[in-house]
């Protein structure tokens, strides 16, 4: 094991709507700090304004754009004993934002990381969802192309556990659509919509409802959505499934796309199903 560096990395978790959620050591870490990170420095600008905080070391930008690059500047600055505080626009650091290659990259400079808890958009959207909260898994953002949002779902469509997504406002309906078709129309969720903010909302139903809610008006603002996890599914063996899977392909689903739908649906292995289709071709 290596000895921890002089330097500490904080990742310190931003306010997601309400500035007076803003913890007092972050307060401390934004004033003490030798290097602030920010994602974006005109938002860190207006966020130590707001808590009247002057940050008395050196401000840079550090985002997606720039992380590679920044990254080995941040590592020595750590090394040589600095501490480094890393903010993003809102919320905790490398959770769908910067961050985590400056904690790989410290954890292997043997730098110590810590964080500074707060406000979370994942946790909150959660608590506020009326859905299980017991078990649960974060999938950021769905990849934007229809064709690859399909395929990403159909993985998920078995899945026991709560999900949450983050969502653009302005692809919000066709997500909700793509969901609907693939995990059924029944499945509840909950959009969180603006979450601390004067025009929260909370919008909840089954996955029909809210593409009907979404495609009615212009929906703004950030959206985080959690999504009700599979039902358990009764036992079936994969001989059995091979059917469906094959009228799937037949309806114009891609061979693998229908295994991996089919198998996440009855929670069966995905490699024993293809064989299973593959064989049932050979037969005479």
């Amino acid at each position: 094991m290596t000895e921890s560096a002089p330097g500490l990395l904080l990742l310190a978790a931003t306010p997601i709507g309400a500035v007076a959620d803003a913890s007092p050591r972050l307060r401390a870490a934004l004033r003490d700090a030798d290097v602030v990170a920010a994602e974006d420095t005109r938002r860190l600008s207006r966020l130590t304004t707001a808590l009247a905080v002057e940050p008395t070391g050196r401000v840079v930008s550090y985002h997606e754009h720039n992380e590679s690059r920044r990254t080995p500047e941040l590592v020595e600055a750590l090394v040589g004993g600095a501490t480094v505080l890393v903010v993003t626009d809102a919320g905790m650091p490398s959770v769908s934002d910067p961050g985590y290659r400056l904690v790989a990259a410290a954890v292997d400079a043997g730098v110590r990381v810590s964080a500074v808890p707060g406000p979370s958009a994942v946790l909150t959207a959660l608590a506020v969802s009326g859905l299980p909260v017991d078990r649960f898994c974060f999938e950021g953002f769905l990849p934007r192309k229809g064709g690859e949002r399909a395929r990403a779902l159909a993985e998920l469509a078995g899945e026991r556990r709560t999900l949450v997504f983050f969502e653009a406002p302005h692809r919000l309906a066709a997500t909700l659509h793509a969901l609907a078709e693939a995990f059924g129309v029944e499945r509840r969720g909950a959009v969180c919509r603006e979450l601390t903010k004067t025009y929260e909302e909370v919008v909840r139903g089954g996955l029909a409802d809210l593409v009907a809610w979404a495609e009615a008006g212009e929906v703004r603002g950030e959206v985080t959505l959690v999504v009700e996890g599979a039902p358990a599914a009764a036992a079936a063996s994969v001989d059995e499934l091979v059917g469906q899977v094959q009228q799937r392909a037949a309806d114009g689903l891609r061979l693998k796309d229908a295994v991996a739908e089919v198998a996440g649906t009855h929670g069966v292995s995905k490699r024993e199903l293809y064989d299973a289709v593959l064989a049932a071709r050979t037969r005479p």
